[in-house]
């Protein structure tokens, strides 16, 4: 087994989401996936604590772009603005030559409860870390967080039809289409 080449994490990565996509999440084990990749059970486990965080590592690596848009947002801007700010600047994360990848591994996520449940958690962290950062630029609650989770719901949503275009559009396209669509939204006074 080739076990010092380089590209460990990657291969396993890759080998995973084949596994997982053509035998299924629940019967596929960390050491199919070691061997599929050409490494030991061992390796995989010096890069993953389970075969769950295959789909999910690199959280910070995730968050790093969105806190980036809003630490990037002019001074003056609406929490709304600063959070599409960071929405849409974090859409360099999302190439289009990550998008077969990313419609794989959505489908693998969308089959297994146990991985939705997963990937609603990132999407809290995601939406406390943006409340985080825009309090930490003087935006008070509800704001805050109103504007954090709206950010992430219109990156959620932005992302599924992403997913779903035929058309070749990218994702920062979409995500301000879909910012748009929510001011409308919200352009009606509550009663």
């Amino acid at each position: 087994m080739a076990r010092w080449e380089p590209g460990a994490r990657e291969r396993l990565q890759k080998a995973a989401l084949e596994l997982f996509s053509g035998k299924g999440y629940e019967i596929t084990t960390a050491a199919e996936i070691a061997q599929a990749a050409g490494l030991t059970e061992r390796t995989f486990f010096r890069h993953f604590a389970d075969k769950r965080e295959v789909l999910f590592t690199g959280q910070d690596e995730f968050t790093s772009p969105f806190l980036a848009g809003i630490e990037a947002a002019p001074q003056g801007a609406t929490p709304l603005e600063v959070v599409s700010s960071a929405v849409i600047g974090a859409a360099g994360f999302f190439p289009v030559e990550k998008r077969a990848y990313s419609r794989l591994r959505q489908t693998v996520i969308v089959a297994n409860p146990e991985l939705q449940e997963r990937e609603l958690l990132k999407m809290a962290s995601l939406a406390a870390t943006l409340a985080a950062a825009l309090r930490g630029r003087g935006v008070a609650e509800p704001a805050a967080s109103l504007a954090a989770e709206s950010g992430v719901t219109v990156f959620r949503v932005s992302f599924e039809l992403w997913l779903a275009d035929e058309t070749g559009a990218s994702i920062d396209d979409i995500e301000r289409k879909v910012f748009r669509e929510l001011g409308a939204l919200t352009a009606v006074t509550a009663e």
